[in-house]
């Protein structure tokens, strides 16, 4: 039996769990594990609270508390919000935990030991009113690259990572006085000697996706420098030499390794050592935000030390919210908490991976959710169980029917079936996790226009044959769809696990076995309910008064990224509504050489006639997206507070905006 390590990027604990962090990391890599299972592998899918690092150590003295006080609420609520979105953790740790210190400790030494940390001389922010050295967090000004806000550590405008010194006009966080530069020792990796080793190893795995080993890529390409290893602090791990006294590990040369101290927690309530786990095969699952530290100082760490390096690391984008970027300080987010009080985790989990590839960013939309919900799992899988377990009760005695003599048709209908196990897992095994969702959804479809077909409400009364071979084939399709949808929906799945009278624990490669004719399935009831339009009002509702002053996805640029868009003058030629959208309209737009569409969420400021005929601005080099179902080839220029668009006059169709 082969093994597997999997892994999901630790949850910080200042906060709790909120849509973004399940959609690009925890759901992830919760269907991977349990199709990894499914398939009678060996998993050890392990995470831990990451509770170093100074925004801990800055809300405990705001808090008036210590440190760990913070952390561990904050772990109880992040732990309480993984178990409700069935994350099947085989253990959650947190790097405050007494293995994680001894784990990290012995880490830093080996690695000192074989010379590949040193010590140095470094000017550091030191605020006088505090009488401290300032770690990186504690800083706050400019960014010295692009001028916008940025932290000691990195600028939340461009992303850079940043030295304290580095900061502009830096004011303390805490008395927001004016650090001077002082002298202190500290302690560095030595990632530039990795700079060639890294290179080789990213550029010759192929497993790791496009979206990671371009940034990383990236990366290498400006050269590594050596990378800060502690910091002058009181919360964190102490530096485990006797001349270092006050001084931690910096959280990045630990963190990571609170998936080999989790692991290890395991390995002591089980008896089985992690290590092999680790040898056979590592999946790390992250958000974008965080691709840096995985793919280039995780590895040189583990190259110093001796370790086997990941399989592969997958990266999920970022999820915005009504078209904006999330914000937890001004309350612009959806808790999963929250969300959780009003609909089900299986829901949620369907809507997350549906909505778009994990390596692309995407949105989260209210009206979206209630469209998929109500269209794909009410009306399309919803409805063809629902029909398929009624009638097989009504017109069979809640047995399955004995199959005779298929046409061309039933055959078609049942090699679809069988096909399904095998498609779904290989695009699972290659972690494209909604083009396998798409797949079963799709048969769900086909399904429906079968059973339509065949109308066995009506050859039940002629020919009962071919209504029994409707309905032996339709049981069989809900029982290869239930085992197939158990890594995405693993809570609905027990119901219809449960109406076909069957054992949930079905290995993945017997997805496609026969229920026997004869087996009596029990009674049905409806699996997925319709959202109705006054839930979705008042979710909107609630998260739309919160709203004050949100940041769009819109940051600071140079003036070559302005360069890089394409805005066209462009016409539009034609103009509707979106159904089941108060926002958008589908428009076809000429720009001159062509003719796009574009979806705009401009409908509650135009009616499609009111819109048809503008000549607009059109930015025309964006990457197709999808709205409503509706693909986007570009995107209007309008107005941030009542969506007026922007038009020009006396200009030529196709001519460029400069």
């Amino acid at each position: 039996m082969s093994k597997v390590f999997i892994t999901s990027a630790l949850p910080y604990a200042n906060g709790p769990c909120h849509l973004g962090h399940l959609r690009s990391t925890y759901i992830p890599a919760d269907i991977y594990a349990r199709y990894n299972r499914m398939k009678g592998r060996d998993v050890l899918f392990v995470c831990a609270t990451d509770e170093h690092g100074t925004p801990i150590a800055v809300r405990a003295e705001q808090e008036g508390k210590q440190p760990i006080e913070v952390a561990g609420r904050y772990y109880e609520m992040i732990k309480k919000d993984l178990d409700a979105c069935s994350i099947s953790l085989d253990n959650f740790s947190r790097t405050t935990d007494p293995k994680h210190y001894e784990i990290s400790q012995n880490f830093f030494l080996k690695l000192y030991e074989k010379g590949y940390i040193y010590e140095k001389i470094i000017k550091q922010p030191y605020c006088k009113e505090c009488a401290r050295f300032l770690p990186d967090r504690y800083v706050e000004g400019k960014c010295p690259n692009c001028g916008g806000e940025a932290r000691g550590d990195h600028c939340e405008t461009c992303g850079r990572h940043l030295e304290p010194t580095q900061v502009i006009e830096p004011t303390c966080l805490i008395c927001k006085s004016t650090p001077e530069i002082r002298e202190s020792k500290q302690y560095f990796f030595e990632l530039s000697k990795f700079q060639d080793e890294l290179n080789e190893w990213i550029q010759s795995n192929d497993q790791l996706p496009p979206n990671v080993k371009n940034y990383a890529l990236q990366w290498l390409k400006e050269g590594l420098k050596d990378w800060i290893l502690t910091r002058d602090m009181e919360w964190g791990i102490p530096v485990p030499l006797e001349d270092a006294e006050g001084k931690i590990i910096y959280v990045w040369g630990e963190a990571f390794l609170g998936y080999i101290s989790s692991a290890a927690q395991w390995s002591e309530k089980t008896g089985k050592p992690w290590e092999d786990y680790w040898n056979d095969k590592a999946v790390h699952f992250i958000g974008k935000d965080i691709i840096y530290h995985h793919s280039i100082f995780w590895p040189a760490l583990l190259m110093a030390y001796g370790c086997k390096l990941p399989y592969t690391i997958i990266a999920g984008e970022y999820l915005s919210l009504e078209g904006m970027k999330m914000s937890t300080s001004k309350n612009w987010v959806i808790w999963a908490s929250d969300f959780l009080k009003t609909f089900d985790s299986d829901t949620l989990r369907y809507y997350l991976i549906a909505n778009a590839p994990l390596t692309r960013d995407t949105d989260f939309s209210w009206e979206d959710f209630q469209r998929r919900v109500n269209d794909e799992l009410a009306d399309v899988l919803g409805n063809f169980l629902h029909r398929t377990f009624t009638f097989t009760t009504r017109f069979f005695d809640g047995k399955i029917p004995e199959p005779s003599d298929f046409d061309e048709y039933d055959k078609e209908f049942e090699s679809k079936i069988k096909a399904l196990p095998e498609i779904v897992g290989n695009y699972i095994e290659k972690f494209k996790f909604r083009e396998g969702l798409i797949e079963i959804t799709k048969l769900a479809k086909y399904g429906n226009k079968y059973f339509n077909d065949k109308e066995p409400w009506k050859t039940v009364k002629t020919d009962k044959k071919t209504a029994g071979n409707c309905l032996y084939l339709s049981n069989q399709l809900a029982k290869t769809m239930a085992v197939t949808l158990v890594p995405y929906m693993p809570v609905k799945t027990l119901e219809i696990f449960k109406t076909l009278n069957m054992n949930s624990d079905i290995n993945w490669d017997n997805a496609a076995d026969l229920i026997p004719s004869g087996h009596e399935i029990g009674e049905a009831n409806p699996i997925f309910l319709k959202v109705e339009d006054d839930v979705i009002k008042n979710e909107k509702q609630e998260l739309y008064k919160n709203l004050k002053d949100v940041e769009t996805m819109k940051d600071e640029i140079s003036i070559d990224d302005f360069a890089a868009m394409d805005l066209r003058v462009g016409k539009v030629i034609g103009a509707e509504n979106v159904k089941k959208s108060d926002n958008l309209l589908k428009l076809m737009v000429d720009i001159g050489q062509k003719q796009i569409q574009v979806v705009a969420g401009v409908a509650k400021k135009y009616s499609p006639e009111e819109v048809l005929n503008r000549t607009v601005i059109v930015l025309v080099n964006l990457p197709p997206a999808k709205l409503f179902g509706i693909k986007s080839e570009g995107m209007l220029l309008a107005t941030d507070n009542n969506m007026s668009l922007l038009t020009v006059e006396d200009a030529d169709i196709g001519e460029k905006i400069k």
